[in-house]
C-alpha cells in the first residue's frame, strides 16, 4: 500500500523534483501511520489483499454485473404500471468465517439495488428486499460462494 500511495502521489504531481519526492515520502508515511492508528492497517493486510487479488477481481466483475442486472429489474418494476413492491425482510447466516468477508457481503447487498442490509453481526444478516423474489436464495447468494474462497 505505501508503494501504491507514493506512486499515486508522483503520478498526480506530473513531474519529479527532489521536493516533490521528499514531500511524497512524508505524506505517504503520514497516511500509512494514520491508517495504522485508525483503521488497524498492517503490512499483513497488504499481503492478504495480494494473496486474494484473483478472488477480489472476480468478485468485482460479478458485483458490477449484478448491480447492472438489479438496476434494470428495479427500473422495470418502477416504470411498470402493475409493478407494486412486495417488501420482505429476511434473515440468514452466510457461513463466512472472516469479519472482512461478512462486511464485504453486507456492503454488496446494500450496493445491489432492491436490497438493503438492515443488520449484520458476524455471519448473521437481516436484509430488506424490495420484492419477495429478491429474497429467494439469499442464503445461497453468488457472492457467498466467491467470498468463501478468501484466505
Amino acid at each position: 500500500m505505501p508503494v501504491i500511495l507514493f506512486l499515486l502521489w508522483m503520478l498526480l504531481n506530473g513531474r519529479i523534483t527532489a521536493e516533490i519526492v521528499l514531500f511524497g515520502f512524508a505524506v505517504t508515511a503520514l497516511a500509512v501511520w494514520f491508517m495504522h492508528k485508525t483503521m488497524g492497517y498492517t503490512f499483513r493486510t497488504d499481503l492478504r489483499l495480494f494473496r486474494n487479488a484473483g478472488i477480489l477481481s472476480r468478485y468485482t466483475a460479478v458485483l458490477v454485473r449484478e448491480i447492472v442486472k438489479a438496476s434494470l429489474l428495479v427500473m422495470k418494476e418502477s416504470f411498470s404500471p402493475s409493478g407494486k413492491p412486495d417488501p420482505v425482510i429476511v434473515e440468514f447466516h452466510s457461513g463466512l468465517k472472516s469479519r472482512f468477508a461478512n462486511e464485504l457481503l453486507a456492503n454488496t447487498i446494500t450496493l445491489t439495488p432492491g436490497t438493503y442490509t438492515v443488520f449484520q453481526k458476524d455471519d448473521r444478516f437481516i436484509v430488506h428486499c424490495l420484492k419477495r423474489e429478491y429474497a429467494d436464495g439469499m442464503d445461497d447468494f453468488v457472492f457467498i460462494k466467491i467470498l468463501s474462497g478468501l484466505r
